[in-house]
């Protein structure tokens, strides 16, 4: 069997926001065709470990190591993340006014391509009609300014069109669930799916098992208090969706509490 194309590995993490520890040691290792999804309670420190990973400024990595492919992650800026194969579907998106989906989405490609190889506008074109009808997205939104005046569930869909789009090797995508009702779930879910292959690994931050009922992930974690604490197979995400985490404080002595605010 031929190795993994990609790697993103996460030994050791801890990350501070102002001072405060969030991230107390977090280890995880995706690869090339494998899906993670990684679930916890409110505020332990799943979206800063996105954040985290981006290079967004407000994190702090204090301790450990991020590597891509062998690549130092820690060491590269955030546009440098983004064009080695890391792509973040954030959980707000961002509005940028006067620049439309499609200018944004050609430059975001373009930029990750070398001068004099940039996509042709005709492929541009045929490629995002293509993934949009996917997507059931209203072919105007292409026009439309990046995110603005979107509904929760068109920021949603339009993420994961950039993701398509992109075809970036890992992907985190942080709560792409949320807000959502079930026929967008369904869609999102189709999108997500769409991209399954063995040059592209995934890792899904979510609070439900009702997305994973769609997109059935290779591992599930359970974050806590800033760590990981428990991984295993869909069926843990299947008893947590049962039973809830209670079981996994009793089980391990995790008093109730969490680390802080998450970002």
């Amino acid at each position: 069997m031929a190795a993994s194309t990609s790697t993103l590995t996460i030994k050791d993490l801890h990350v501070e926001i102002e001072g405060k520890e969030i991230l107390k040691g977090v280890n995880i290792e995706i690869k090339g065709g494998e899906i993670h999804a990684v679930m916890g309670p409110n505020g332990t420190g799943k979206s800063t470990l996105s954040s985290a990973v981006m290079g967004h400024p407000k994190y702090e990595v204090t301790q450990g190591s991020i590597t891509f492919d062998g690549e130092n992650v820690l060491e590269m800026e955030v546009d440098e993340r983004a064009r080695a194969g890391l792509f973040l579907a954030m959980q707000y998106p961002s509005e940028i006014s006067g620049v439309t989906n499609a200018e944004f989405m050609r430059s975001a490609i373009n930029s990750k391509r070398e001068e004099g190889n940039e996509i042709s506008l005709m492929k541009f074109i045929r490629e995002m009609d293509k993934k949009m009808e996917l997507l059931e997205m209203d072919p105007d939104m292409a026009q439309r300014y990046l995110n603005e005046g979107f509904s929760g569930g068109e920021k949603k869909r339009n993420e994961i069109l950039q993701l398509m789009m992109l075809q970036p090797r890992i992907a985190i995508l942080d709560e792409i669930d949320s807000g959502l009702d079930i026929d967008a779930l369904k869609v999102v879910s189709k999108g997500i799916n769409e991209m399954r292959s063995s040059d592209f690994g995934c890792l899904i931050i979510t609070h439900y098992q009702r997305l994973l009922n769609y997109i059935t992930p290779d591992y599930v974690h359970v974050m806590m208090q800033g760590r990981i604490v428990k991984s295993g197979g869909p069926e843990l995400a299947q008893r947590l969706e049962a039973e809830g985490y209670d079981w996994i404080k009793n089980e391990l002595g995790i008093e109730d509490e969490t680390v802080g605010q998450e970002a």
